[in-house]
Parts: structure tokens; C-alpha cells; sequence
């Protein structure tokens, strides 16, 4: 590779997002991380659960733009916690609804308000045209 390359990975767009994602979720991991030893996947299943009320994986699966396989470990590991429960689907015996315990609406309740002040935190460094601009921006890449 030449250094006449005219391509500049630090300007090429997927790398911006995805270094600004990792940036921006560090401080928030630690939270659920070091609160409740989750991992990604594990708070984003709860989230979903926490926000939409009972759902299958598959659901969250598409909701979360998330691998079945991911999505079936974090509720294994949410179970094992006792964050949520599985029962059969009565109109799909294949899938299972999943909905959060006490200890896991707790958990949602308190990660839910670390998040909002962490959301506020980050959108203070822009003005509010910018964060919404920046809001709208990511919804049409991300096609939500």
C-alpha cells in the first residue's frame, strides 16, 4: 500500500459511527456492567423488555436488529439472574414469551435512569438543533 492511498480511514463513515458508538457506550457499560454484570446484548434484551412489556426473542431479534444466537444467550443469562421468565407461546409452542420478574423491572428501572442522564449528558455537548439533526440522521441510517 502506497501512502499516495487517497483513502482516509478516519473519514470513511462506518468508521466514524462505529468508533463514536464505542466511545459513546463506554461509560454506560461500566454501569451495567459493574451494577449487574451484563453484557450488550443482556441490557439490550432487558431495555426491550423493560420498554415493550412480554415479547418472544424473535421479536427482540428484530426489534434490536440482533443475531437469534446473541439474543438466546442474554436471556439465558437473564434467567440464571432471575431478571426474567420464559412460558410458552399458546399460539407458537416452538417460541416462548419472555417478560421481566420483579428483580428485573428493578433493574430496568434503575438502568433506565442512569441511561436518560447519560443520554442528556451526551446531547449537552451539541446544541438541541444538532442532537435532534443527529438523532434524525442515525434513524435513516439505521432505517428505524
Amino acid at each position: 500500500m502506497s501512502n499516495n492511498d487517497a483513502f482516509d480511514l478516519h473519514n470513511f463513515l462506518p468508521y466514524l459511527l462505529n468508533q463514536a458508538a464505542e466511545e459513546s457506550s463506554l461509560a454506560f457499560q461500566r454501569v451495567y456492567k459493574d451494577r449487574y454484570g451484563m453484557l450488550r446484548t443482556e441490557w439490550r434484551v432487558l431495555f426491550h423488555l423493560g420498554i415493550y412489556g412480554q415479547m418472544t426473542a424473535k421479536e427482540i431479534g428484530q426489534r434490536a436488529k440482533m443475531h437469534k444466537t446473541k439474543i438466546s444467550r442474554a436471556v439465558q443469562k437473564l434467567e440464571e439472574r432471575r431478571f426474567l421468565t420464559r412460558t410458552r407461546d399458546q399460539a407458537d409452542r416452538r417460541s416462548e414469551v419472555l417478560e421481566l420478574t420483579v428483580a428485573g423491572q428493578a433493574a430496568y428501572r434503575d438502568l433506565h435512569g442512569v441511561a436518560r442522564q447519560y443520554d442528556r449528558t451526551l446531547a449537552a455537548r451539541f446544541s438541541k438543533e444538532d442532537v435532534q439533526k443527529l438523532r434524525d440522521m442515525l434513524r435513516e441510517l439505521g432505517d428505524i
